[in-house]
């Protein structure tokens, strides 16, 4: 369940033509034991990702991914936004949490990044870096 998100999101990295950088990233995590399995951990070493790891217990250890479980859970689950009516199947649950997960990153405003989308916050990143790299 999640090696195919993360091989996703490399791909996606690649194919915009930012491929990662080893040691740019970090895998924010809880200790579940699909996040310390061998396989994903040596996936992770081998993309150059270093792990984080809350420690068990400790919702402020990984306050990052509880920030992004709670807003999932109030956007998402608890909301219509994304589905009409009560969810009946795992597909339901599927379907809309693809959608809430496009919509996060392609449309949310988010006050961290001065109330743009992560997507347009990220070209503009880009743009800038790329123009304090062109020669002079």
């Amino acid at each position: 369940l999640v090696m195919t998100p993360l091989r996703m999101a490399l791909w996606q990295r690649d194919r915009e033509g930012h491929p990662i950088e080893p040691k740019s990233l970090v895998s924010h995590s809880d200790a579940g034991s699909q996040y310390t399995s061998v396989a994903f951990t040596e996936r992770l070493a081998l993309e150059g990702i270093d792990p984080s790891i809350g420690s068990v217990g400790d919702a402020y250890d990984n306050a990052l991914m509880e920030t992004i479980n709670g807003l999932y859970k109030a956007e998402c689950i608890r909301s219509l936004i994304f589905h009409d009516g009560p969810y009946k199947t795992i597909s339901d649950v599927e379907y809309a949490t693809a959608a809430w997960v496009e919509w996060y990153n392609n449309e949310r405003l988010h006050s961290s990044l001065d109330y743009v989308p992560p997507i347009e916050f990220e070209q503009s990143y880009y743009a800038a870096l790329n123009r304090e790299l062109q020669p002079t």
